[in-house]
């Protein structure tokens, strides 16, 4: 009877599972990216290449460890872990039994007869009446002491409760982990994007301090002329506007360097610090290194968004099993085992020795549909977690097809306005030849004069564009956090 017992008993411990088994949700995207490119490139696995290693400027590189250092956003992601963490080992101790070391010590006055003073209440009950001393007719005054082991209620996990509940704890915990280092990704990300936006002011900026001074010149020769009799006062305004769109345009980048430069000290936390390394700038910011884009399914194991979607399903799919487990009874286990006496003196011993234990049971009757609607509520929760699952994998793809289709497509479009600047130098210097030779009139010089003046400007932000295509690709793709397929795999 004994060995058909504990027989039952591991049978329903180990059939007892009724948390839907976790499978992957099939691929919701194409098995291959995008052929943007003429020919196969082979490169580095992002994932595989530091962020030290990736950016080649150093004043970057420092600012990006400010960032990680000090951001708030970035504090309290990691203090969501913590948090994370603390709850799983508060759940998952649940599946244990609690032990503690009791000790108790009572005296009162009892009627004469009474069961209390006979035989006792609590841990050290069947002691005896203990030390009575005359108090009154028909009471009697007793002592009793004490000391043992004792465990509080225990729930039998038969159905899987209680583990499930661990289960969902551990898979919270893992995605906030990942939230984190999905966060410490895109605070890299952050950072160089915003510091490139400054290199490209910096540079418009020096490109228009170099057209004003230029135009000023030519505004004073201008009137110089105008004053001789030799050119007319429309060709002396015209010249003064091309001076006036300079100055709309410098006061314009500084305004976007300021606004830009108050978020990188965002990014940073505070200050940026006082020594930094001199800059890079943007046409060698882009770095040698080629990068390979691999598989989408790659995504699975390189990105922390989608790590941390697939543990959300997972405790999404542990909560059925809490919820389906509401449905049978609970069962729970109690239990003492020590020494109780009268006396204090010879308190440990043999013929003081007492135990007790106790199972209790809880079955649901009537609940109105309480524990149906909590059923409800978890499996909906599992076809959203899929949803959220899927839709971080198409954001993933979105956001490494559109980087790879940036990688071919902006330098065939930066090599294509370098060609357009030098034709409408060449423009502007037959213009202004031209117009020495008193060959046409200002106007066509102050067409020439603008529309290299914006192709020069949209050089830049071409430039900047491209190396920040750069940064885009390698965070889409994972880089710079190393990740282990095993650690995520099936448990």
């Amino acid at each position: 009877m004994r060995k058909a017992a504990f027989l039952l008993l591991g049978t329903l411990l180990a059939g007892c599972q009724f948390a839907p088994d976790h499978e992957r949700p099939a691929l919701p995207t194409p098995a291959q990216y995008p052929d943007y490119q003429p020919e196969p490139v082979e490169g580095v696995v992002p994932a595989d290449l530091a962020w030290r290693a990736f950016f080649d400027d150093p004043r970057l590189r420092e600012l990006i460890e400010a960032a990680l250092a000090n951001n708030r956003d970035l504090r309290i992601a990691t203090a969501r872990i913590e948090e994370a963490r603390g709850q799983f080992r508060i759940q998952d101790a649940e599946r244990y039994p609690t032990l503690g070391l009791g000790a108790e010590a009572t005296r009162g006055r009892y009627a004469t007869g009474a069961s209390g003073a006979s035989s006792g209440a609590g841990p050290g009950a069947g002691a005896g009446a203990g030390s009575a001393a005359g108090a009154g007719a028909g009471s009697a005054i007793a002592e009793r002491y004490f000391v043992g082991l004792t465990v509080s209620a225990f729930e039998l996990d038969f159905w899987g409760r209680v583990r499930n509940l661990s289960e969902a704890a551990l898979a919270q915990y893992l995605a906030t982990e990942q939230a984190r280092r999905a966060f410490h990704l895109s605070l890299i990300g952050d950072v160089a994007a915003t510091y490139l936006a400054i290199r490209e002011a910096d540079q418009r900026i020096e490109l228009a301090l170099e057209t004003l001074r230029t135009r000023r010149e030519t505004l004073e020769l201008a009137g110089l002329r105008l004053k001789a009799g030799v050119t007319s006062a429309l060709e002396f305004h015209q010249a003064a506007a091309l001076l006036t769109q300079a100055e709309t345009e410098l006061a314009n980048l500084r305004l976007i360097r300021a606004e830009q430069l108050n978020y990188l000290t965002v990014l940073v936390g505070g200050e940026l610090p006082e020594t930094l390394p001199p800059p890079v700038p943007l046409g060698e910011q882009l770095s040698p290194t080629r990068l390979s884009a691999g598989l989408p399914s790659d995504l699975l194991y390189l990105r922390p968004d989608i790590i941390g979607a697939e543990q959300r399903l997972r405790a999404a799919r542990a909560n059925i099993g809490v919820a389906r487990a509401a449905f049978f009874p609970q069962i729970s286990l109690t239990g003492s085992f020590g020494y109780a006496s009268t006396e204090l003196s010879g308190l440990i011993g043999s013929t003081n020795e007492t135990w007790s234990i106790g199972p209790s049971i809880t079955l649901p009757l009537f609940d109105w549909g309480r524990n149906e609607g909590n059923l409800t509520v978890a499996e909906a929760r599992e076809t959203v977690a899929i949803a959220e699952y899927e839709q971080a994998i198409q954001t993933a793809f979105r956001e490494v097809a559109d980087a790879l289709a940036g990688r071919r497509y902006l330098a065939e479009q930066l090599l294509a306005q370098r060609k357009n600047v030098a034709t409408l130098q060449h423009i502007a210097d037959l213009a202004n030849a031209r117009y020495a030779e008193g060959v046409v009139n200002y106007l066509e010089v102050l067409d020439a004069e603008r529309n290299l003046f914006d192709a020069r400007q949209t050089l830049i932000q071409t430039l900047r564009a491209q190396v920040q295509n750069l940064v885009e690709l390698y965070i889409a793709l994972g880089g710079g956090l190393p990740v282990d397929r095993n650690d995520y795999g099936d448990r």
